[in-house]
């Protein structure tokens, strides 16, 4: 069983990507997906970690928290342009 508890930073470990604060920020500024792609279709993850993402989703582990915030971030770009705030 897997103790490690669901954060951004551990979720970042977990993908196997740089998991200090600047570097969580700058992936998140640099990866934004367009409002009609899913983050589970975003064009950058490996099959790993595409796989660990759905399966979190799929299962509403524990993750499943983190990972809708790592989409809602990933997509605030899209939310900003289509709501104009």
């Amino acid at each position: 069983m897997d103790a490690t508890e669901p954060s951004m930073t551990n979720l970042f470990l977990q993908l196997g990507l740089d998991a200090g604060e600047a570097d969580i920020a700058t992936f998140i500024r640099s990866h934004q997906l367009p409002a009609d792609v899913k983050l589970t279709e975003a064009p950058y993850w490996s099959d790993a970690q595409r796989q660990f993402v759905s399966e979190q989703l799929r299962v509403d582990a524990a993750w499943a928290m983190v990972v809708d915030q790592l989409n809602e971030s990933l997509h605030e770009d899209a939310v900003k342009a289509r709501t104009g705030l």
